[in-house]
């Protein structure tokens, strides 16, 4: 695996190493990469959810946080200095080992330093049972780019403050909530950040390259993208139909359906899932199809929603869609 160097030394904005990532595999040779990075307070939340839910917007102005969308679906996080950042870009993609080959060598290598590390969930690293990492992943043309979250000595307090409603009562609790639920790395090894990073780099790579400033201005280039209001603020028309549920090993998925008439006019799907195909693609597929079951049913025969969402079959969107009585 190649271990990716920037021809600088300077802090970027998050922006800018997810626009790395997309480079990389756009243009790049078809290789396993391999990077880590830090950014000073920020927030960073899936392509799929809607801000207002899940950034408590007033406390990331008023302390100067920034705030991001990323292109990979998962759920919202915050980073700090003290929080590593790794992107792995993938040769090839498939769905159905993205997370556990990669992931796997995050966990190896934990293990190697005296961890007691596993995968757990959808897509969460554990040490001693407490979440020490979340990742995502989303595809790239025929590329997968699998990113993730190293707690090292994030600031837990701003953590929840950061993405949580503003409310003290609930911050407490949440703060109290997260302690049990995660931990910081600094707590269980006698390493250093620097070295730390050193000894993930030593182990997962074998070669190293260096990006050239003509690679940064095509970054930056890309950046653009990921600082329009409307990519990080999202469009989100009135709905008249909103169905929302857990589902299964898929995650948090929410159907809006603006229908007029018994008619389909825009469809949108919000949550924490992880998109494997054009989401729009598949959207764009329900326009001005009749709101019923056999309707729906006729379009999933041509648009098969495992194609676009990691871990939901057809049947499972049908009942989030038109949830059967059970009264």
């Amino acid at each position: 695996m190649k271990y990716v160097n920037y021809p600088f030394n300077e802090t970027k904005r998050l922006s800018f190493y997810l626009a790395t990532e997309e480079y990389l595999a756009l243009t790049y040779p078809k290789d396993e990469y391999f990077f880590m990075w830090q950014v000073h307070p920020s927030v960073i939340f899936g392509r799929n959810q809607l801000i207002e839910n899940e950034v408590n917007l007033d406390y990331v102005k008023e302390n100067k946080i920034d705030f991001y969308r990323r292109k990979s679906g998962g759920g919202c996080v915050y980073a700090d200095f003290s929080n590593i950042m790794f992107s792995f870009i993938t040769p090839t993609f498939n769905r159905d080992f993205v997370f556990g080959t990669y992931l796997g060598h995050i966990v190896d290598v934990l293990k190697d330093m005296g961890l007691n590390a596993e995968f757990s969930g959808r897509n969460d690293i554990m040490v001693d049972g407490k979440k020490v990492s979340g990742n995502a992943f989303y595809r790239v043309k025929d590329r997968a780019i699998v990113h993730g979250t190293m707690l090292y000595d994030t600031d837990l307090s701003v953590m929840v403050k950061a993405i949580t409603p503003s409310n003290e009562k609930l911050i407490s609790k949440g703060v109290k909530s997260v302690r049990k639920r995660v931990t910081n790395l600094k707590d269980k090894i006698d390493l250093s950040l620097e070295e730390f990073k050193q000894q993930m780099r030593k182990s997962l790579c074998d070669e190293e390259i260096m990006l050239t400033t003509d690679d940064v201005a095509q970054i930056e280039d890309i950046e653009e993208s990921y600082l329009e209001e409307d990519f990080i603020y999202g469009k989100d028309p009135a709905y008249s139909i909103i169905k929302k549920a857990r589902v299964g090993d898929a995650g948090e998925v929410e159907v809006s359906l603006d229908v007029k008439n018994g008619i389909v006019k825009n469809m949108n799907l919000l949550g924490d899932y992880f998109i494997i195909g054009d989401i729009n693609r598949f959207l764009t597929a329900f326009k001005d199809v009749d709101y019923g079951e056999d309707d729906f049913k006729t379009v999933l025969k041509t648009h098969d929603v495992s194609d676009y969402i990691y871990n939901l079959d057809n049947d499972a969107f049908m009942n989030l869609v038109f949830p059967k009585d059970t009264a």
